[in-house]
């Protein structure tokens, strides 16, 4: 497994390293101090379970998100279910023997998998099931990943914590020292019982209070245990610059709603701080780190907004704001996970949109076009890939990938450009100390290999569709429609299912409107809500199971299978 093979990577690169700003045998990569320190940070995530005698204790190291056991009276709580099964079993079996009770509840902190995925294992431990607790919002951002978004999604992740690379070239992803989520198949419980602003409740003798704290998620909450002073902020600190934007995507992220729940958090004066990512606190630390992050994250926001509105565009704001001494000499704001740059690209882009004010940039001219004029001023395409292999010789990378996008939009000399693409990317991601950065680029340069196969990171199982609504597979549907396969006129597919649901689906002008209108329908089809899932996730083949009876077409097999295919590119 990956995590049995990470410290004797670790070892490797330490010893790889261990000259201080030198260059590798093919004079590559500049092995530099931040490097060093990123591989130091290592150290955060030793496996191990952190107790205080109060009855939390916190499995820390075991892939890339805590897991944490409360302990109660003849029960107990686990705040965050770990990113994979495999990992619960293993937490798990750690937790048992500090305290062997039934686990009473389960508490996420937010939507995300590495706190979400590994929640089956416990759920299915006991015969009588515990409770899962959310924000009421956080089922409804679980299915829009793993639905209509989940391929570019699952690819970005996939870059971004580098789960198809070599153990050997993944030093940490920041917040943990790997990802775990396709070590199983994903565990996810939909919350029986959720909230909107505030939840106030007793579990086996513990007093729970969960406040809506958006941050890093919208749903993001955090866990306060008035009785044992402790606090459990989620996602909304972790001992790295915060991920004000991620590059894998994300809605925007409010930067100012975020400052808020950390403020929040202080007013509780916590005497212990157990985050869902990195080692947990005690004492004044506490209070300490909770006021540095948050102080940083709106230095970082203010400026933003005080440069935007002197009329500054992005690239220029990115070059403007560096963030003060006696903030960036915290050691919770290493930029390790999240970048004051990408977060300034975010914040400018959350409050006024995608377009920065620069008329050039307004209706730019295409790619291609671009390229060929570009190609055109330096004396043609054999001029610009000899700029190209200049660039690598003379080891100015990012100026190699910007002319290498311009070779690709011309479709010239492909391979070759692709191969010193590769070069060039991977040149930047060995300087480069934050693991989001340094895996995408080495993700994408792997990538550029004839060879490359991709894998999948969240393989659908007939488990996790069962926690899916159906609802969802209809918009999966409707962002599949290829245009170029739909005929003119109206044609609609209605659906009746076992539990009661009725759909239709009307083709239209390129489009695909899914409503409750159940009339006037080509194709009338009736199925098991299960049944329809597992089809179109693949599980199931659509000709065998039409075929089988499993779906009813009433005599428009045919016609109901060809309509499927209108939500191929094949």
């Amino acid at each position: 497994m990956r995590y049995q093979k990470y410290f004797f990577s670790i070892l490797l690169l330490s010893l790889t390293f261990s000259c201080s700003d030198e260059t590798d045998s093919n004079n590559a990569i500049v092995l530099n101090s931040s490097v060093k320190e990123l591989i130091n940070h290592t150290q955060e995530f030793k496996k191990e379970i952190y107790s205080f005698g109060n009855g939390i204790h916190v499995a820390v190291g075991y892939g890339i998100a805590n897991s944490i056991m409360v302990e109660g009276i003849g029960g107990n709580i686990i705040i965050d279910a770990s990113d994979s099964t495999f990992e619960a079993e293993i937490i798990y079996k750690q937790f048992k023997e500090i305290n062997s009770n039934p686990i009473k509840a389960i508490i996420y902190t937010h939507n995300h998998g590495d706190h979400t995925f590994g929640t089956s294992y416990y759920y299915n431990l006991f015969d009588k099931k515990p409770d899962v607790i959310a924000h009421e919002s956080t089922d409804y951002y679980v299915e829009r990943i793993i639905g209509i978004l989940n391929p570019i999604i699952s690819k970005r992740s996939t870059r971004m914590f580098g789960t198809e690379l070599p153990d050997e070239d993944v030093i940490n992803v920041g917040i943990g020292p790997y990802l775990g989520v396709s070590q199983s198949p994903v565990g996810y419980i939909k919350p029986n019982i959720t909230f909107k602003k505030e939840l106030k409740l007793n579990i086996a003798g513990i007093d729970i209070e969960l406040y809506h704290a958006p941050g890093e998620t919208n749903d993001q909450l955090f866990v306060w245990l008035p009785q044992k002073k402790a606090l459990m902020p989620g996602d909304n600190l972790y001992k790295t610059f915060p991920n004000l934007y991620t590059i894998r995507g994300t809605t925007h992220r409010d930067v100012k709603g975020w400052v808020e729940s950390l403020d929040h958090m202080r007013s509780f004066n916590p005497q212990y701080l157990f985050p869902s990512h990195t080692k947990p606190l005690s004492g004044p630390q506490v209070l300490e780190t909770l006021t540095i992050y948050r102080d940083a994250i709106q230095y970082v926001h203010d400026q933003t907004i005080r440069l935007i509105n002197k009329g500054f565009y992005p690239d220029q704001i990115i070059e403007m704001i560096q963030l003060p001494e006696n903030l960036s000499s915290s050691p919770f704001i290493n930029e390790f996970y999240g970048t004051v740059r990408w977060s300034v690209k975010s914040i400018f882009n959350g409050y006024l949109g995608w377009f920065n004010g620069n008329i050039s940039d307004l209706d730019p001219l295409s790619r291609f076009e671009e390229a060929k004029r570009f190609s055109a001023m330096v004396g043609g395409k054999e001029a610009l890939f000899l700029e190209l292999e200049k660039a690598i010789k003379n080891k100015d990378m990012q100026w190699a990938l910007q002319i290498s996008d311009q070779l690709i939009a011309l479709d010239y000399k492909t391979k070759k450009t692709n191969k010193l693409r590769a070069q060039a990317a991977k040149s930047i991601a060995g300087e480069s100390s934050n693991p989001n950065k340094r895996n995408y680029f080495l993700s994408a340069a792997y990538e550029l290999d004839p060879n490359y196969k991709q894998s999948s990171l969240l393989p659908q199982t007939e488990a996790v569709l069962k926690e899916i609504s159906v609802d969802m597979f209809f918009d999966i549907l409707a962002v599949r429609l290829n245009p170029e396969k739909v005929e003119p006129g109206e044609f609609r597919v209605c659906f009746s299912f076992t539990s009661g649901l009725k759909r239709s689906m009307t083709l239209r002008n390129s489009i695909a409107e899914i409503s409750t209108l159940t009339s006037d329908c080509d194709i009338q089809v009736e199925t098991d809500d299960q049944v329809f899932k597992e089809m179109l996730a693949g599980i199931r083949n659509p000709i065998f199971t039409v075929t089988s009876g499993k779906v009813n077409t009433n005599g428009n097999a045919t016609s109901f299978l060809s309509f499927l295919k209108k939500f191929s590119d094949s």
